[in-house]
């Protein structure tokens, strides 16, 4: 098949394995009932709309599973039911993943609020900078006059900071030296600056909500106690994430939810919300033939919105096997499964992909995790691909946050949630992982 190479590559960037689809987008494709019947409008919106009280909701999964767009989606429903909302990715402009404090979290909420509420008194901030305005000037964050501080140069200011707590790791130990001992200071100010912005909401807004995305990206380290950063952001200063005076929803790594302070998430922050993978097999090893429909029925709509006349299984893929040993081998992974469908198409002159195309682009990213894996993590492994079971250890939870361990949910025939786990399938045809398998 002869295709135009602007076609291919139209058809390679609608699998863009990090852009989050906006809502309405006509390549969305609800998968709820393959996910446990998941359903983010339910399962987080429907308390912020019903209730009189600001909340404060978690939401976990494995990185990339499809949050930010879950999320997205969220923002607009909430919207439609009379919310004012402020969505923000944290690790674009304001966080390092790899090191990420409370504090860092506290910014970039004070900075989006007042990007997004700007033409509200801002009074309650520019007083709380006030307060530190000399130091701020002494870490050249800051080069105006103070009595020529405005709202657009607080913007500015938190922004600058902000930018440098996610670029400059010279900068970020200062920046945090000089907030952390004011960060209660800082929250009050804010909830003075929330609390008048939200009567003063735009017409038809009676709710005030801020929903901050890419946390789960950040990098689980181990402190000098021997706790981690986790712990030490998301439990230790659940009060204060608790705090802000509206309705908050915060993700979460899903590792954080699987350690020995699950009981400590659930009694601050109540019930929390996982997106779990697409479930492409089942328990006992056999394909889910639902699960891989859904899968193929991602792919097609974003082929739709290309060429809606393209065959799925004649011009995109040489047959229905190849199609599927690609969403197998994903695990039911949304972003992975768009890496493997660009990574097969860059193995081909022209369409269709070609088995030996997609069997090139699973060796290469099974050799992605083959290089992740530690030596003593193989045997653990081994056992949860008989075990289907986690095990609360730090051993576990690397693991879980590295993706090599995916998370499945369904319910049985009884209306009982199950929860399992597996090998992610990459790993399976590891003949390191082969081998301890058969010696386990």
């Amino acid at each position: 098949m002869n295709v135009d190479p602007k076609l291919i590559g139209r058809i390679y960037n609608a699998f863009d394995p990090f852009e989050p689809l906006k809502p309405g987008d006509p390549a969305y494709v609800e998968c709820g009932e393959v996910r446990g019947d998941s359903n983010i409008e339910q399962d987080l919106g429907r308390k912020i709309v019903r209730a009189d009280s600001p909340t404060c909701q978690l939401y976990a999964g494995h990185r990339g599973a499809g949050k930010s767009t879950e999320l997205l989606r969220l923002q607009k429903y909430l919207e439609a039911n009379q919310c004012f909302v402020v969505y923000f990715s944290a690790d674009k402009e304001d966080i390092d993943s790899e090191d990420a404090q409370y504090t860092d979290i506290l910014l970039a909420c004070t900075r989006h609020l007042l990007e997004e509420l700007r033409d509200n008194n801002p009074d309650p901030i520019l007083h709380w900078l006030k307060d530190r305005w000399q130091e701020l000037r002494e870490l050249a964050l800051t080069t105006v006059d103070f009595d020529g501080l405005s709202v657009e140069t607080a913007i500015t200011t938190f922004a600058t900071i902000t930018a440098n707590l996610r670029a400059v790791p010279t900068q970020r130990a200062k920046i945090r030296k000089l907030v952390d001992p004011h960060t209660t200071t800082l929250l009050k100010a804010l909830n003075e600056f929330i609390n008048e912005a939200q009567n003063q909401l735009p017409l038809g807004k009676t709710k005030l909500g801020i929903i901050a995305d890419s946390l789960d990206r950040i990098t689980p380290v181990i402190q000098e106690d021997g706790r981690t950063n986790h712990d030490h952001i998301f439990i230790d200063r659940s009060q204060q994430l608790k705090g802000l005076d509206c309705h908050v929803v915060y993700t979460v790594p899903i590792s954080l939810l699987y350690s020995s302070r699950a009981s400590d998430i659930d009694v601050n922050y109540g019930d929390t919300t996982i997106l779990p993978m697409i479930m492409v097999q089942q328990p006992d090893g056999n394909s889910y033939q639902s699960g891989l429909d859904k899968l193929k029925e991602i792919i097609s709509q974003r082929i739709k919105t290309i060429d809606p006349n393209l065959g799925l299984e004649t011009d995109i893929f040489e047959d229905q096997v190849t199609l599927e040993k690609l969403c197998m081998m994903s695990g039911g992974h949304v972003r992975q499964l768009m890496q493997l469908i660009q990574e097969s198409i860059n193995h081909v002159d022209n369409l269709p992909i070609t088995a030996k195309a997609a069997q090139r682009s699973i060796t290469k990213l099974r050799d992605v995790y083959r290089r992740t894996i530690e030596e003593a993590q193989w045997s653990i492994l081994a056992k949860v691909a008989r075990s289907k079971e986690l095990e609360n250890s730090d051993q576990y939870r690397v693991l879980l946050f590295n993706r090599c361990l995916l998370e499945y949910v369904y319910f049985d025939e009884q209306g009982e949630l199950k929860r399992w786990y597996d090998v992610h399938p990459l790993i399976r045809n590891i003949p390191k992982f082969q081998q301890v398998y058969q010696q386990s």
